[in-house]
């Protein structure tokens, strides 16, 4: 169930990265609102590289969970610590950036942590 649900959030994330790449005007949702509206074309990019970045994420879960590239586990089995390293961060940034509506994020990275400190110790 965590890793279903920690790839569900990751996918929600990357569908949100990958609108603000096409230029729908959500960047007050993001990066503490420092761009209302469209992103401009060199963060347009940088939404681009996140979701390389978050599908990396979704694959050290994955295999940390057994699911995949069993060969990778050892890396994974540290990688994953890292994970929820980067995702107490992000909580606290989502719950103390300047852009209210970008707090909406705060549960999801709440939950991203949870659920790969759950899959860590499993």
């Amino acid at each position: 169930m965590a890793v279903g649900l920690f790839c569900f959030l990751t996918g929600l994330v990357i569908i949100f990265q990958a609108c603000l790449a096409a230029g729908l005007p959500w960047g007050a949702a993001s990066m503490g609102g420092k761009y209302p509206g469209k992103y401009p074309p060199k963060m347009r990019k940088i939404a681009l590289l996140n979701i390389l970045i978050l599908l990396a994420m979704a694959s050290i879960v994955l295999i940390r969970a057994g699911i995949i590239l069993p060969a990778f586990l050892p890396f994974a089995s540290i990688a994953i610590w890292v994970l929820a390293a980067y995702f107490v961060a992000g909580t606290i940034m989502n719950i103390i950036t300047p852009s209210k509506i970008e707090r909406i994020w705060a549960p999801v990275t709440f939950i991203q942590l949870v659920t790969c400190v759950i899959i860590a110790m499993g």
